[in-house]
């Protein structure tokens, strides 16, 4: 049946700006079986979007490969660089040079409540230095056949950011771009470790910040924090468990999102969409078909 939009609904779509990266309902969408990678649904897959904070699922892999691999523990300390607050604006944990928070705790800061100074701070500990962290993601991204996606920082920052009356200009002069199809291969390779979820499936979240002091935040995901946006199964329980949410003015609203129901998962993408209302509604219809098709 097809959905009719109300007067109003139509004047609201209208107001909000929208462009070749931000369109109403999204730029593009897909979804699939997160243990074949069979596509379910796609529309324009393969168009360019701003991923804004989705971003952050490569910092998430290249750290957890990282710990993996024994280069470093979760419970080792991240002393804090320039960078960290350089290059970084709310939202944050406000690191401060010289001060230190645990990979495992800057990972919950990055994953709940998408923390731009644990992004760099993190990629740092990882590679050294900023630029060097950002050629790893783009030649991980290459491994995993992600033809389109170029990171250029890894907290998913534009080139400008205006915070109130406060423009701020950073090093890089792009934006970070990929499509639904690059970000579903991220995703399914996440989805493979069981200790992603120790940071995307938190509600409420609480990290010892970099001068000592407790910090509690609430997930960015509505579909996982709002009552009314969450998908229930069957059985009363609640699917989504991840992964990550994202936003800038110039390329909107954007989720990589995956639940389960009974031993089915999938994967569920939409990015650019002209507001944060059509990307959730967008993101849990597709889940919800997803996990349904799957069940069967």
């Amino acid at each position: 049946m097809p959905h009719f939009l109300s007067i109003a609904s139509i004047a609201l779509l209208c107001a909000i700006p929208q462009n070749l990266h931000r369109q109403s309902p999204y730029v593009g969408a897909i979804s699939a079986d997160a243990k074949t990678g069979r596509v379910l649904f796609q529309a324009n897959p393969d168009a360019e979007a701003y991923p804004a904070s989705v971003t952050k699922l490569m910092t998430l892999l290249l750290v957890l490969e990282d710990v993996e691999a024994g280069r470093y523990a979760l419970t080792d300390s991240v002393v804090a660089s320039e960078d960290a607050t350089r290059l970084s604006e709310p939202s944050w944990v406000d690191l401060r040079p010289g001060q230190s928070m645990t990979v495992d705790d800057l990972l919950t800061a990055l994953m709940v409540k998408s923390a731009n100074d644990a992004a760099v701070a993190l990629g740092v500990k990882s590679a050294g230095s900023f630029d060097a962290f950002v050629a790893r993601m783009n030649a991980r991204a290459k491994e995993l056949g992600m033809t389109h996606t170029r990171y250029y920082n890894p907290n998913g920052l534009p080139p400008v950011s205006h915070n109130g009356n406060r423009i701020r200009r950073y090093p890089w002069k792009e934006f970070n771009v990929s499509t639904c199809s690059d970000q579903l291969k991220l995703a399914l390779e996440l989805v493979k470790r069981p200790q992603v979820f120790r940071y995307t499936s938190k509600k409420v979240a609480s990290v010892t910040d970099g001068s000592g002091q407790r910090q509690e935040f609430v997930n960015h995901n509505n579909l996982m924090v709002k009552n009314r946006q969450k998908v229930i199964n069957p059985d009363g329980s609640e699917a989504v468990d991840g992964l990550k949410t994202g936003y800038i003015d110039a390329g909107g609203s954007s989720i990589v999102l995956t639940g389960k129901r009974g031993e089915a998962r999938a994967v569920v993408v939409v990015l650019g969409s002209a507001s944060a209302k059509e990307r959730d509604e967008a993101a849990g219809r597709l889940l919800a078909d997803a996990l349904e098709a799957l069940s069967w």
